[in-house]
């Protein structure tokens, strides 16, 4: 199993950014894929699952609204973008599969860096 995470960046608040995950050696449209990151000192906090259909898709409270999480399953990627960035959303954000608290697989991570 490979997951590579790309997109990351620096952006000021209210700023946007779109990361993606590509997946390899398993078969991605079964699998529920997941975003999490984690912030400098602190542990991993789920951010979005999208289940393998692609039609269903969940949000931590901090996220809802300005991030969406999708997937194409033809191109074995998943993506997250995210809207009106805040400075708390700074962190490594990783590709897992799996759901909240059930991660299988995990990528490097792609950093993201929200600052003025």
């Amino acid at each position: 199993v490979q997951l590579v995470e790309s997109g990351g960046g620096f952006v000021q608040p209210g700023g946007s950014l779109r990361l993606s995950c590509v997946a390899s050696g398993f078969f991605f449209g079964g699998v529920p894929m997941s975003w999490a990151r984690q912030a400098p000192g602190k542990g991993l906090e789920w951010v979005s699952t999208i289940y393998g259909d692609g039609a269903r898709k969940v949000y931590a409270d901090s996220v809802k609204g300005r991030f969406t999480i999708s997937r194409d399953n033809a191109k074995n990627t998943v993506h997250l973008e995210m809207n009106s960035l805040k400075a708390d959303d700074t962190g490594l954000y990783y590709c897992a599969t799996g759901t909240q608290g059930n991660y299988g697989d995990r990528g490097r991570g792609t950093q993201v860096t929200v600052s003025s």
